[in-house]
């Protein structure tokens, strides 16, 4: 075309990138097409040169991937159990306490997780009251460890205790487990710090009555399928984080025969269906450590740059790799979205626990666009859950097939988070969750959206930079 036909015609613009193009365009009238663009790593020379390092490595990286995606899809989940911690928890002991997050010390920690924590030591018999408890915190006699260190995983704090009734799920492909407590229900509970006498009795009850119930229940049944329950589930309106009204009633309708089958009384048996009926998060406490026993039959594969946890304590966001056990922390964003009445943003504590796993196994916040109902919850509109959805395959090495979104013509879920991805796009993990009042015991303030730091992914490309060579 030459130059005179060129300015003839109505030129056409393109704005690639520029904000502030767009909006001359706007004020001005002009039609124009606006295409989001950012440069790679933002521009940064120094990720650049990382990126550009790892570069050469390109087709053992996309193999590892490939392999580790490959690995968590085929993971199968059942409860085949729920017993008390101290009996299937690897290296669980009378004196030992896991919390949600990264490691952390107990001086250091958030207000709901030493408030979870004086509960735990009350509800063990280690302490009378809650100035004993702490001063048994303080003195160093109770070993305190990442529930990820131990196959566990807990919601808001993540406290489990050497008495606790946990689910334990098993991987029939790959042979590993994982853990998590009963989810206690909404108001005053553990998980938000909450320790008082209503607390610790709710915590009896499920040891003495549920536990016992569900763990013969369990028997019964010869296990309970997990993963097909959260594939109906997200079909049903659910992304098995912040919303498992289906998801709870679907694991109540497997179990309940076989609760009314067992030996026990008829106090018992109704105590126990009445119990998981009452609580729509159940089944969160089910979704986790099925994403946790997946997850974690991907790790330990050289050069993969997957992501395998995150998770925070209220203080730290970490993220873990499937070919490194390292933590790579960074200083936890506040959530952003609803309020609860009578509170507001300043209540809030930084982001805590271990739900996280949920949206780094591809449900949760990156299945928003089959739950739109969850925007009334978290704040925001419809199309975004879409958007997020979408937008997350951006930053994934793959996708799975069996978890699909049917107000998105049944688009697989995104899964497998790839730290190179992130850090090159600028794209981070959207997730979803609830907010807990930075002080114990007040409970959940709100819920809304939050993203991890970009910091910890930057800290785990430099680290794999210099482990390749």
């Amino acid at each position: 075309m030459s130059i005179s036909k060129l300015f003839s015609e109505t030129l056409k613009v393109v704005n690639v990138g520029s904000p502030s193009f767009k909006k001359d365009f706007e004020t001005q009238g002009l039609d124009y097409v606006h295409l989001e663009w950012k440069p790679p790593a933002s521009g940064d020379l120094k990720l650049l040169s990382l990126l550009n390092k790892i570069r050469p490595y390109s087709e053992q990286i996309e193999k590892a991937n490939e392999e580790v995606v490959s690995k968590i899809k085929a993971a199968e989940a059942k409860l085949v159990a729920v017993k008390q911690a101290k009996d299937v928890i690897p290296n669980m002991t009378s004196h030992t306490i896991l919390h949600s997050g990264p490691p952390i010390a107990f001086e250091n920690m958030a207000g709901p997780m030493q408030g979870a924590i004086i509960g735990a030591l009350m509800y063990e018999g280690l302490a009378k009251d809650e100035k004993e408890a702490t001063l048994l915190a303080k003195s160093g006699k109770i070993t305190f460890d990442s529930a990820h260190h131990h196959q566990a995983v807990g919601p808001m704090a993540g406290i489990i205790s050497a008495s606790m009734p946990v689910h334990v799920l098993y991987n029939e492909v790959h042979g590993n487990y994982s853990y998590c407590t009963i989810n206690e229900g909404l108001g005053k509970v553990l998980r938000y710090g909450a320790n008082s006498k209503e607390v610790l009795d709710r915590l009896k009850f499920m040891e003495t009555t549920v536990m016992p119930v569900l763990n013969e229940a369990v028997e019964l049944a010869k296990g309970i399928d997990i993963k097909s329950i959260i594939t109906q589930a997200l079909h049903m309106g659910d992304e098995c984080h912040n919303r498992n009204k289906a998801s709870s009633a679907l694991f109540l309708r497997e179990v309940a025969g076989y609760i009314v089958q067992t030996s026990f009384s008829d106090e018992m048996k109704s105590g126990t269906l009445n119990f998981i009926k009452n609580n729509e998060h159940y089944f969160l406490n089910l979704s986790m450590p099925y994403c946790k026993l997946a997850l974690d039959s991907a790790r330990h594969t050289p050069y993969s740059t997957v992501v395998v946890a995150m998770s925070r304590n209220g203080v730290d966001f970490g993220i873990q790799l499937a070919h490194s056990d390292k933590w790579f922390t960074a200083p936890a964003n506040y959530v952003k979205g609803l309020m609860f009445p009578g509170f507001t943003e300043d209540d809030a504590a930084p982001d805590i626990g271990d739900s996280a796993i949920t949206e780094t196994c591809g449900i949760g916040g990156f299945a928003m666009g089959g739950a739109p109902a969850i925007v009334q919850f978290v704040g925001g509109v419809v199309k975004q859950a879409y958007d997020y959805s979408k937008e997350m395959h951006e930053i994934t090495s793959g996708k799975h097939q069996v978890f699909t979104l049917p107000p998105l013509d049944f688009m697989p879920t995104a899964l497998g988070i790839d730290i190179l991805k992130v850090v090159e796009t600028n794209i981070l993990p959207i997730i979803n969750t609830g907010m807990a009042h930075k002080k114990a015991g007040v409970g959940q303030v709100g819920a809304g959206l939050v993203n991890p730091p970009m910091a910890c992914f930057e800290k785990a490309l430099e680290d794999y930079a210099k482990g390749v060579k």
